[in-house]
C-alpha cells in the first residue's frame, strides 16, 4: 500500500455541508444593489406621478397613453398595441381610457382595417392637456434623472434598462 492509499482511506476532518440554500441569498454587496433599484423603481414613479397629480390633473399612466398616442400615426394606436406600450393590463387601459373619453382626450372606435380591434385616438383637447403638462414633467424629469447624471452614465442606465427589460420581455423567462 502506498503512503497516497493510506492518505485516502485516512479519516476525513468533518466538513461543513454545502449551503444548498446559499443561491437563494443575495450576496452583501449584490443586496445593496438590488435595494437602491427597488427604492428607485417604487419612488421615481411615486414622484412623477405626484407632480402630474398635482399640476395637471393626470397621473403618470394617463400622461404616458397621452404621449404614445401623440407620437403615433394619426394619433392613434390599437388598444392593444397601447397597453404594452404604457405597460397596463387591456383591462386597466380600458378603464383608463374610458375616464379620458370622459373627459375629451381621447375617444375609441373600431379599427378600421380589423374591426375585432378598438383603437384609441388622441383628440386635440387630449393633445392640450399633453402641452400643458410636458413642461413640468420634463423639468421633474430633468432634475431627478436626466441632470443628476452625466451623459454617459445616463446612457449606461438605459441601455442597463433595455438590457433588463429584453430579460422580462423573452419568452424563456
Amino acid at each position: 500500500m502506498t503512503s497516497q492509499d493510506e492518505a485516502d482511506r485516512a479519516p476525513q476532518p468533518p466538513q461543513a455541508p454545502p449551503d444548498e440554500h446559499a443561491e437563494l441569498w443575495l450576496a452583501p454587496a449584490e443586496l445593496e444593489s438590488w435595494m437602491s433599484v427597488v427604492r428607485l423603481i417604487t419612488r421615481l414613479p411615486r414622484a412623477i406621478d405626484a407632480q402630474l397629480q398635482r399640476d395637471a390633473d393626470l397621473s403618470m399612466v394617463e400622461y404616458m397613453t397621452l404621449a404614445v398616442l401623440s407620437e403615433s400615426p394619426r394619433w392613434t394606436l390599437r388598444m392593444s398595441a397601447l397597453a404594452e406600450h404604457t405597460s397596463t393590463s387591456l383591462s386597466r387601459l380600458s378603464h383608463l381610457v374610458k375616464r379620458l373619453e370622459g373627459r375629451g382626450y381621447v375617444r375609441r372606435e373600431p379599427d378600421p382595417e380589423d374591426g375585432r380591434f378598438t383603437n384609441a385616438v388622441l383628440l386635440p383637447a387630449g393633445m392640450g392637456k399633453l402641452e400643458e403638462a410636458a413642461p413640468g414633467h420634463v423639468a421633474l424629469v430633468r432634475h431627478l434623472v436626466v441632470d443628476n447624471l452625466s451623459g454617459e452614465r445616463l446612457r449606461r442606465l438605459g441601455r442597463d434598462a433595455e438590457h433588463i427589460l429584453g430579460r422580462i420581455d423573452s419568452p424563456a423567462r
